[in-house]
């Protein structure tokens, strides 16, 4: 459905219930039950999302996902047949689920964004098939319930209680600034899923979410995770996280959700953090700085925010409550122009990593780049007087070669962009070299400070076995552990320094700079390297089978 299509319907649903309620909130509702939510607190409120293709791997999910929240979403259209859907609600139907567990049955058609390609007469008969088995709750989208006579589900003996659920994988619609329903014709709150295509509209959902009463928000896409995750604290009534593979975009898994961002658990109070960046699905800092902050029982979460324009990122910071961010490519210049204070060193590095944001609002910026590269190096080598190549010219490059020079190191730079090389090597009083004189060229060391070869193009180096000649090579980039570059390197016998070391430097200062706390390295360095190890362990599994 068009993004402008069903809000109308379901804001002339709004109003059409409204008319006939005692109050502007649920009927029939308990006060104890308004208080709290109708999923209840805490992590009841974080709905785990059971999808497979068999009733056998759905009901491994539902047991995976009891063991973290008592709210599991039971996705009838993603078992691959009928029989397999009557399969699952037998074995439901067996276990005889009680208190605190609540089941959401959906069966939600293509038309809806779905996958079940029955009719509506089918869809309704598995919600009722559902109620049966003992699902208390089903999600009924805005395309079924505008085709149903009389635009209400009652009479057809669905779950007694009704998630009215709106989707739009293309865009934020048009939204008003509170929405309430009436308990009448079986809805008993209401979801509205739409892709946030800009920080923006996740503000302005969350802004919804926030002035209504049982009410669902989810932003979707990756522009909208950092919003999915917030989305309880602002009062949403519901978040989702599936127990498998995501069943919408932008998703993060159940585990992360519970215990790596902790959602249930955020509050007014909880300070924000995040990383801006484009792409950033690939930064390890969420799980860095969460360590951290769980390790220091820190009541603070960091978040990773895509942010395609820098200026809808610096709009949404007060409204989100941030309170810091990291910054990577490539917006470590960019952003310079919008600090208000900005750390001597940084500003003369021409590039920020780090921004504290003040009680007042106002932005200042740092850099502790140059804390990673001086300390892997020089536990290698003896900087001073060493001819060191930097091969690059943005933000990393910039502080990778402020930082050698301000350790001694003669510093040459080689770069695409020639002219953005050759002030970059004015800048430390260094030299430039072109890419041709690589192969006659002889260094102590060689830095990659450019994201070639970073994941998912892991399989590419910067430079070839011709152009690296030196006894040290290191390569800024961390994930994949070991980029195509090191192991040239290695191959030609020169020794080599995982980007991993400045990325924890890096990013204990940081962890240091925003909380005035001692960091717990050894907590965060043993996550990032448990992480990176075991989403290494496939492919070298793959690699000995192929043997």
């Amino acid at each position: 459905m068009a993004s402008t299509d069903w809000p109308e319907l379901l804001y002339k649903f709004d109003t059409a219930r409204i008319r006939n309620a005692r109050s502007c909130v649920f009927n029939d509702m308990e006060r104890a039950e308004l208080l709290m939510g109708v999923f209840g607190r805490g992590k009841s409120r974080v709905c785990a999302v059971a999808a497979a293709a068999t009733a056998k791997e759905m009901a491994g999910q539902i047991r995976t996902a009891l063991r973290e929240t008592p709210t599991v979403e039971l996705r009838l259209d993603w078992l691959r047949s009928d029989a397999e859907r009557r399969r699952l609600l037998d074995w439901v139907k067996r276990q005889k689920f009680g208190a605190p567990v609540v089941l959401m049955a959906t069966c939600r058609r293509v038309p809806g964004g779905g996958r079940f390609r029955g009719g509506i007469e089918r869809e309704m008969y598995w919600l009722r098939q559902s109620a049966d088995a003992g699902c208390g709750w089903c999600d009924v989208e805005v395309e079924t319930l505008r085709e149903l006579l009389g635009k209400t589900v009652r009479g057809y003996g669905v779950p007694s209680r009704v998630l009215f659920s709106a989707h739009d994988f293309k865009g934020m619609p048009a939204l008003r600034r509170e929405m309430k329903f009436a308990d009448n014709d079986g809805v008993t709150a209401v979801k509205m899923a739409a892709r946030a295509n800009t920080i923006a509209d996740s503000v302005r959902l969350l802004g919804l979410a926030r002035s209504s009463v049982n009410f669902v928000a989810v932003p979707m896409g990756e522009i909208g995770l950092p919003a999915r995750i917030l989305a309880l604290r602002e009062g949403s009534a519901l978040a989702y996280a599936p127990v498998g593979g995501a069943t919408a975009p932008g998703q993060v898994s159940l585990r992360e959700m519970m215990h790596l961002y902790r959602a249930h658990e955020l509050t007014k109070s909880t300070q924000v953090f995040g990383v801006i960046g484009d792409p950033v699905g690939h930064s390890l800092s969420p799980l860095l700085h969460n360590t951290g902050f769980i390790a220091r029982h820190v009541d603070a979460v960091y978040l990773p925010f895509l942010v395609h324009r820098l200026k809808d990122f610096l709009d949404a910071v007060g409204a989100l409550g941030m309170r810091g961010f990291s910054v990577t490519l490539p917006h470590k210049q960019a952003i310079l122009k919008y600090l208000k204070e900005c750390d001597p060193l940084a500003a003369e590095i021409g590039a920020v990593n780090t921004v504290v944001v003040r009680g007042d609002g106002s932005l200042y910026g740092s850099n502790t780049d140059y804390v990673g590269v001086l300390g892997a190096l020089e536990r290698k080598m003896r900087l001073r007087g060493s001819r060191v190549l930097v091969f690059g010219a943005g933000g990393a490059a910039r502080s990778t070669a402020f930082a050698l020079a301000r350790a001694g190191a003669d510093v040459v730079i080689c770069a695409r962009r020639e002219q953005l090389g050759k002030k970059l090597a004015r800048a430390v009083y260094g030299e430039f070299v072109r890419r041709r004189a690589l192969r006659s060229e002889k260094f102590e060391a060689i830095i990659n400070a450019t994201p070639v070869g970073l994941h998912p193009h892991s399989k590419i180096s910067p430079l070839s076995a011709r152009e690296s000649n030196c006894r040290i090579v290191m390569d800024l980039i961390y994930r994949p552990l070991d980029t195509e570059l090191l192991k040239i390197a290695r191959k030609k016998g020169i020794s080599t320094v995982s980007g991993l070391d400045m990325f924890l430097a890096q990013g204990f200062a940081q962890w240091k700079l925003w909380t005035g706390k001692s960091t717990p390295e050894a907590a965060m360095r043993r996550a990032v390297l448990q992480s990176l190890r075991a989403e290494e362990a496939p492919s070298e599994r793959s690699r000995g089978s192929r043997a």
